[in-house]
């Protein structure tokens, strides 16, 4: 072998060793011969044997998500719209698309403030709401308006909307196919505004706008993220209405809420 050659083996020996000590190799051992006179030049190239310690394949202090972080899918965001409430509006009009309008006096749409930082959304109108055309204006909209009062806004300053615009007969929860007839003009209007937090009101709300199957005593509480927009699942306020112990927990969450508002807040 000239020397041209064993230049070459030693790199290669070396490139191996730089890769098993990447898989955690802590060292090497080099093979036991018997004495000899005279050692031939592959004899003295070492024989790479694994310690006696397990294999790890990566530190136990990096996470799979941060391992290939180059390699995970950019998190979806949702693309602002340039579209009018107006134009939404329009192409709603009378609305046939679902059963629901079989049963309904009015499609009642989201109002508010369309610059908004903090948007609510329910599930359906209700009553009063169907008679009056604005979401959020019996009982549990009266409760909804001082929530948002106790938390230093006023009821104009934010956006209050419905998963689905027409009410439901008897109040019952909207079925996923009525839901699905609506909710697209909804993540249209979301687009429009970019609100920093949406607080979604109810179990039905939460699962339509995250499609999840977690429930709201799981998940609310803690944000939740839609498309780059912070969400924080709470209590139904016509729940609150039927179990008042729950306003301790919705007041919790709120304030977490108004907190993070305060944060972000330019001054």
């Amino acid at each position: 072998m000239d020397s041209s050659e064993l230049s070459e083996l030693v790199k290669e020996t070396k490139k191996q060793l730089l890769h098993l000590q990447a898989l955690g190799v802590e060292g090497v051992q080099l093979a036991k011969e018997p004495p000899t006179t005279s050692r031939s030049v592959s004899a003295a190239i070492p024989v790479i044997q694994p310690s006696s310690k397990p294999l790890q394949t990566k530190p136990a202090s990096v996470s799979p998500d941060s391992l290939f972080g180059e390699l995970a899918p950019e998190q979806e965001r949702l693309a602002s719209s340039q579209e009018t409430f107006e134009q939404i509006h329009n192409e709603i009009g009378d609305c046939t698309r679902c059963p629901l309008h079989r049963e309904r006096t009015t499609v009642v749409h989201t109002e508010g403030n369309r610059k908004a930082r903090l948007m609510f959304v329910g599930e359906a109108p209700g009553a009063d709401e169907d008679i009056q055309a604005r979401p959020f204006v019996g009982r549990a909209g009266q409760l909804l308006t001082k929530i948002i009062e106790a938390i230093g806004l006023k009821r104009e300053e934010v956006l209050i909307g419905n998963v689905n615009r027409c009410r439901p007969p008897g109040n019952r929860p909207p079925t996923p196919e009525e839901a699905s007839m609506c909710k697209p003009f909804l993540l249209r209007e979301i687009a429009i505004v970019q609100p920093e937090v949406i607080v979604v009101l109810g179990n039905t709300a939460m699962k339509n706008l995250l499609d999840t199957r977690d429930g709201i005593t799981k998940l609310r509480g803690t944000f939740q993220d839609f498309k780059g927009i912070k969400v924080m699942p709470t209590f139904h306020p016509a729940y609150l209405l039927r179990d008042p112990s729950k306003k301790r927990e919705t007041w919790e969450d709120l304030k977490k809420v108004r907190d993070y508002l305060d944060s972000t807040a330019q001054h």
